[in-house]
């Protein structure tokens, strides 16, 4: 590696730490450009679409590379992921409504018509998309209808086939029945704690024991998501109907 492809590491670059590790940072720290990840680098991208792939948006930590990164480790995969900037109209980024056993509340795209959010799409594989779909246990992979979600790559052209992960526990809402906006993981949980004297009890009263005890506790985790339907903390994401049968 020559000092320049030393400088595009994902630890020089900001980019190594993965939230399954660091449950706070969630959804982990994402690339300020488009890059090609390339095992523990981020390289420079010459083209923004990719034919031969298959397009996902990635509303939480499938666009931090260091999670992608382990992802792909897990299954021994080392072929590169093409990680591409977009401009995203008619999606956002909400909080899906149940607890993951890496110890954070995730996101979940929701339907929001106007709405005009920075959002990464990643370009997978066969083998690489198998991977990402074995990963999200609690979403189904739809594909977003481009009438309603405008993707727009970085030369202004329109990305189309796009899929994204919709949670199949719902969204949380506002108060009002509206998905809520993520606002990042340590916000997240330590308004749901101010919120509610039973996942404190659950969970502890610090977002760092939230995420300690959420930690590989499957059941606890599966208690704190029934928590929120039994609450009626729950809405739809508004995508729900872009599941195939």
């Amino acid at each position: 590696m020559d000092g320049h492809e030393g400088h595009r590491t994902l630890e020089a670059l900001g980019l190594a730490d993965a939230p399954r590790d660091h449950p706070l940072t969630y959804p982990g720290t994402w690339p300020a450009e488009s890059g090609l990840l390339d095992g523990d680098r981020l390289l420079p991208l010459d083209r923004l679409t990719f034919p031969d792939r298959t397009p996902v948006l990635a509303v939480g930590s499938n666009a931090c590379p260091g999670q992608l990164r382990h992802k792909m480790a897990e299954s021994a995969l080392t072929s590169a992921i093409p990680m591409v900037r977009t401009r995203v109209t008619g999606i956002d980024v909400g909080v899906s409504a149940h607890v993951s056993v890496l110890g954070y509340v995730s996101a979940s795209p929701v339907d929001a018509p106007g709405v005009r959010r920075e959002l990464f799409v990643i370009w997978l594989d066969a083998e690489q998309l198998a991977v990402v779909d074995a990963t999200e246990p609690n979403f189904d992979r739809v594909r977003l209808p481009e009438a309603s979600a405008r993707i727009e790559s970085g030369d202004g052209g329109i990305v189309s086939g796009v899929f994204a992960y919709v949670n199949r526990h719902g969204v949380l809402h506002n108060g009002d029945g509206v998905p809520r906006s993520h606002p990042g993981q340590r916000s997240l949980i330590s308004e749901l704690l101010e919120g509610s004297a039973k996942l404190r009890q659950m969970f502890g009263v610090t977002p760092e024991e939230f995420c300690a005890r959420a930690r590989a506790d499957a059941r606890l985790c599966e208690r704190g998501t029934q928590w929120f339907a039994k609450e009626k903390m729950v809405t739809l994401s508004g995508l729900e109907h872009l599941r195939v049968r």
